[in-house]
């Protein structure tokens, strides 16, 4: 015969005290959790949003990012002619050869400067971005000294307004517009004609990559095999999708450091809530006897002591996530090992944060709370009964 659940809340509620100091704990281990977990969904997000499945991305055989993977600008007309490419509104092959360099901006908040990425385009390099929307302004114009910025990078980083002036390169670039990318990696980017920027930066002969539109996801994975098998061009083609996919690894230092803390907040959390479930069974001596005498098993009781180990988990948990959903859609940043710039990102409490907050609560109250439970389950009746 089971003990009812309506025991274990009664008794929770009489430890007010030992009841709420353990659950704030644990939720205090959760919020720690959840804060690194939602570190990484945000960073995942930021990345896998970015790839659209008909794009194509091509670089230099052998480079795994942009900076690193120039290859020669007479490539480029050979490139527009591989079958597959979708067409533009101008009835021209949809592909846009790109340069991505690294300039170092002041923050706003004043901590210092970093590295943003500003990468000039093509004009087709808009259309092959439909997720891309303009907020505020225009776009650039073709040959003229102009800059768009994200929504982030105007957010986080000086002089970059609408009609501000930024110096990079051999000059100055005044900002005409400001774009909203969906939380992608393109916020933290700044975006202006190519050839002007080839020019300042002496680029004028090579690329850092190209951005080819393919008709359909079908045809775009036919279009990375052209790529590469093509000996004229001796380029590679990834999907925009698999490209930044392969970026997340940005976020192994977040994820190992939040393993380490929180594994080491888990053992206080433990340890805290054996604490108190041993005190109630100290304390609750003669009442675990007396549910022995009328007839409750001792798998019940140890099942019943469990479960009230669960529940302050559970306490806990809800906690926790209360906490910290006021910090979901906060905007952060990290460096990205791939590019070595600044990539902003929102901290994303998402469905599956939460499940596993819930999970790693449990776990906790479950391993805290069966010594406990045990030592209850094994009293003897008449000891017990005696105290």
């Amino acid at each position: 015969m089971a003990i009812p659940i309506s025991y274990n809340f009664r008794n929770l509620k009489l430890r007010k005290g030992l009841t709420i100091m353990t659950a704030l704990g644990i939720a205090l281990t959760v919020t720690t959790a959840i804060f690194l977990m939602a570190l990484l969904a945000g960073l995942q997000r930021a990345f896998v949003s970015s790839g659209d499945p008909r794009n194509v991305l091509v670089l230099r055989k052998g480079s795994e990012a942009e900076l690193s993977g120039g290859f020669d600008a007479s490539l480029f007309p050979t490139l527009k002619t591989l079958p597959g490419i979708a067409k533009d509104s101008h009835g021209e092959p949809m592909a846009s050869g790109e340069l991505v360099v690294v300039i170092v901006l002041p923050r706003k908040d004043g901590t210092g400067e970093v590295n943003v990425t500003v990468r000039g385009m093509m004009p087709d390099g808009l259309e092959v971005r439909p997720s891309a929307k303009l907020a505020e302004g225009r776009w650039f114009q073709t040959g003229q000294r102009e800059v768009v910025v994200s929504r982030s990078i105007r957010g986080r980083f000086t002089h970059t307004n609408i009609g501000d002036t930024m110096e990079f390169g051999k000059g100055l670039w005044t900002v005409v517009g400001v774009f909203d990318a969906g939380g992608s990696a393109y916020e933290s980017e700044i975006w202006g004609d190519v050839n002007q920027m080839s020019s300042d930066f002496d680029r004028q002969g090579g690329y850092s990559s190209a951005y080819l539109r393919a008709t359909d996801p079908i045809a775009a994975d036919a279009l990375t095999k052209r790529v590469a098998d093509d000996q004229r061009l001796k380029l590679e083609g990834d999907l925009e999708t698999s490209y930044y996919d392969k970026q997340t690894r940005s976020g192994g230092p977040i994820k190992f450091i939040g393993i380490v803390v929180a594994f080491i907040m888990a053992i206080g959390s433990i340890f805290a809530a054996m604490n108190t479930m041993y005190a109630a069974v100290a304390y609750r001596g003669r009442e675990i006897a007396t549910l022995r005498v009328i007839g409750f098993s001792r798998p019940a009781i140890l099942t019943s002591f469990v479960l009230e180990s669960l529940m302050l988990a559970l306490l806990g948990a809800g906690v926790g996530i209360l906490l910290m959903l006021p910090f979901n859609g906060m905007q952060t940043g990290t460096s990205n090992a791939v590019t070595f710039s600044e990539v902003v990102f929102a901290l994303t409490i998402t469905w599956q944060v939460a499940a596993y907050a819930m999970a790693f609560a449990l776990l906790m109250g479950f391993v805290g709370g069966l010594a406990p439970a045990w030592h209850a389950a094994r009293q003897n009746i008449l000891s017990a009964l005696r105290g």
